[in-house]
């Protein structure tokens, strides 16, 4: 029955790809709807997979049919008894409930892992090995018949996944819905699954016995040296892949649209250079190569920078050239259809340490900005001149005889022409060496300019001076990513006025100096710290409560190396809340605590990775609950993406609320173009 094997590859790919962006979704705001909360879903999943094709290549490599059938039944059923346990537990089978909210702000990465692992890892893991086992078992059934259609309606399975989720499945369905729809359909995929293993475990003993003949002697192990560039190649694809969807998700937002878009790309060099060498020219890749590397390059240095649309057709070019210098010289890597398992797990393998340099490392390594997408499409560069210069051009036939007659006589000077560098590797070794000069001088170039640079989970954070022309006006100002957070002066007659988006003629400062509770004590509640400039409006007997989820953020703005004071010197009590701002709230609400605050500030919206998770409407029936009567929620609308104050509208008229558009040109000194809704 072919078509089983049919239904259950293509059924678990279309999950296998359907699940991502659905969990991501649902986990974004209990992390504060960073990129980073993506690229760790993405090194998650793509650990879990390599474990799935471990466990594929144990499963047939060290066992018979009958022994991997009763394994693999029974690892299915455990799945299907887990999913039923958090079935009645949780609102659907695969989204945690709120006891898996972090508490705190330590190791955020670690607790997504735990979050990821409960709701979906088992079964994660069994999907990642089923194309693997069912093109194995497909082939010991139907002997005669080519197991790779199945790995083509996998990568077709997966891609249908990738472009429905955004299109169909996220704008029309409820993040329950979707995930009970998704276990329905493993439900099927397992019993598919168990429905094939079960046919394995039926296998004649004498079946067995013939899948245990040796193999031909002439279908040799690939050497380590392959090995290598198996895992060299697919990590490469794999860095790249999470580090463009970063660099394209801190400019805009995390939306799945724009963690799909990558995700695809990837997908469809994958399809495309494993359908045959008619879709992969190396010369003409190559040059595409060179050419986008040091079109992002210069991207980097440009000002003003490209609009985003042009970044992100930048950006998905890059990956797109790069994933196929990938995975086309994968595909002509492969080994023989014995070694396949093999082939995949190291593969998966490779993919796992991408993650691991991207999400993992990469912070450590590079604390001044997110080079990690750049030094990768360096190693790119590298792999594939390591490629050019080990291809060996076969011998003409009638040559052939004559060099095997000379080859011992030779054999030295073979050994020395073998390290002749070719005229194109000595061009693209060039090429190379100049992009990492360029890279190493705009590194270092911003790093001279920048008084304290910090990285973690939530991004990067940069404090330098700014009007050195002008020392009167001399102030230093902190930046995430191309977003300002605010400056401060260093002259202590004007150390204390607000600057930026924050002026007395700004939205938020008429609210603040003209709000009826002015008089008396003015409670304060603010979503997003910055460096703090609110809190210089604040009076004694005021209360300004801050919501920051950025721990280095926390740290600069109380004073950490001396950049910047408001908070220090505010006369108002201050109060800063750690963690994602509506995650605080929510908990603040089920406590019975709502903060009754006169103004609340939302100032998370104006720059990179906007958090849309802040801006729905559970959003603002949490703001209402926490607001007095007569209050006034402040947004800073300023954003250069976003057409902010139509959704502010639409979500007023929905509360009944009365609304304002404040626009102020700012005078370029003391303060910026900003846009408020009051």
């Amino acid at each position: 029955m072919p078509y089983c094997y049919a239904i259950s590859v293509l059924l678990s790919a279309f999950l296998l790809f359907q699940i991502q962006p659905m969990i991501g979704k649902y986990i974004l705001p209990w992390f504060g709807g960073t990129p980073a909360v993506w690229s760790t879903v993405l090194l998650f999943f793509q650990a879990l997979l390599t474990g799935g094709y471990a466990y594929a290549y144990g499963l047939l490599g060290r066992l018979r049919n009958r022994q991997q059938g009763i394994v693999h039944m029974i690892v299915l059923g455990i799945s299907l008894g887990l999913l039923l346990v958090t079935a009645l537990t949780w609102n659907s089978p695969i989204t945690p409930d709120a006891s898996w909210r972090p508490q705190g702000n330590d190791l955020p990465i670690w607790t997504i892992v735990q979050v990821l692992a409960v709701s979906v890892g088992i079964p994660y893991f069994l999907l990642s090995s089923n194309s693997t086992l069912m093109q194995a078992w497909f082939s010991r059934d139907y002997q005669s018949q080519t197991p790779y259609r199945l790995y083509a309606l996998s990568n077709t399975g997966s891609l249908l996944a990738l472009i429905s989720y955004p299109v169909l499945f996220e704008p029309n369905l409820t993040l329950q819905t979707q995930a009970n729809l998704w276990s329905v359909g493993y439900v099927i995929f397992a019993l598919s699954a168990g429905y094939l293993a079960l046919r394995t475990f039926r296998r004649a003993r004498a079946d067995d016995a013939e899948s245990s003949d040796s193999q031909p002697v002439e279908d040799k192990r690939p050497s380590l040296s392959v090995h290598a560039l198996w895992v060299g190649l697919a990590a490469c694809a794999t860095a790249l892949l999470i580090s463009v969807t970063s660099q394209i998700t801190q400019e805009v937002a995390v939306v799945p649209f724009l963690w799909v878009l990558p995700l695809t790309i990837y997908l469809l060099t994958f399809i495309l250079a494993f359908s045959g060498e008619r879709w992969y020219s190396r010369r003409l890749y190559a040059i595409a190569f060179f050419i986008i590397s040091f079109v992002s390059v210069w991207m980097l240095v440009k000002w003003p920078p490209f609009n985003i649309i042009t970044q992100v057709i930048i950006y998905t070019l890059l990956l797109f050239v790069c994933c196929m210098i990938c995975h086309g010289e994968l595909f002509r890597l492969r080994p023989h259809p014995r070694f396949l398992s093999l082939f995949y797990l190291m593969v998966a393998v490779g993919g796992a340490l991408g993650g691991i340099y991207a999400t993992l490392l990469a912070p450590y390594l590079f604390t001044s900005g997110f080079w990690e997408l750049q030094w990768g499409f360096v190693a790119c560069g590298v792999l594939l001149t390591i490629l050019m210069q080990l291809e060996r051009a076969p011998a003409p036939a009638r040559r052939e005889r004559r060099k095997r007659q000379r080859q011992d006589k030779t054999r030295q000077t073979g050994e020395q022409k073998r390290w002749n560098f070719k005229p194109v590797v000595i061009a693209s070794s060039i090429a190379i060496l100049l992009l990492g000069i360029a890279i190493i001088y705009i590194m270092q170039a911003i790093s001279a300019e920048t008084l304290l640079a910090t990285r973690n989970f939530y991004g990067v954070l940069r404090v330098w001076e700014i009007n050195t022309a002008q020392p009167a006006l001399l102030a230093n100002q902190l930046a995430h990513g191309k977003t300002v957070h605010g400056f401060q002066f260093e002259a202590q007659e004007i150390r204390n006025v607000p600057t930026t988006y924050y002026a007395e003629s700004s939205g938020v400062g008429l609210t603040l100096a003209n709000h009826p509770s002015r008089a008396g004590n003015l409670r304060v509640g603010a979503l997003g710290l910055g460096i703090g400039v609110i809190a210089s409006y604040g009076q004694s007997g005021d209360v300004f409560r801050f919501y920051e989820i950025n721990p280095d953020v926390v740290r600069i703005a109380e004073g950490e190396g001396d950049y910047f004071s408001f908070i220090k010197d505010s006369p108002a009590e201050i109060q800063i809340v750690p963690g994602d701002a509506r995650v605080s709230l929510e908990r603040e609400l089920a406590g019975g605590d709502a903060e009754n605050f006169d103004v609340l500030v939302l100032d998370t919206f104006s720059g990179d990775t906007m958090p849309l998770h802040l801006l729905t409407t559970e959003a603002f029936e949490i703001y209402l609950k926490h607001l007095k009567p007569d209050g006034v929620i402040a947004i800073n609308a300023s954003n250069r993406y976003f057409n902010l104050p139509l959704e502010i509208y639409r979500l007023a008229d929905e509360f009944n609320l009365s609304a304002a558009l404040i626009e102020d040109k700012g005078d370029g000194l003391q303060s910026y173009d900003s846009v408020w809704m009051l």
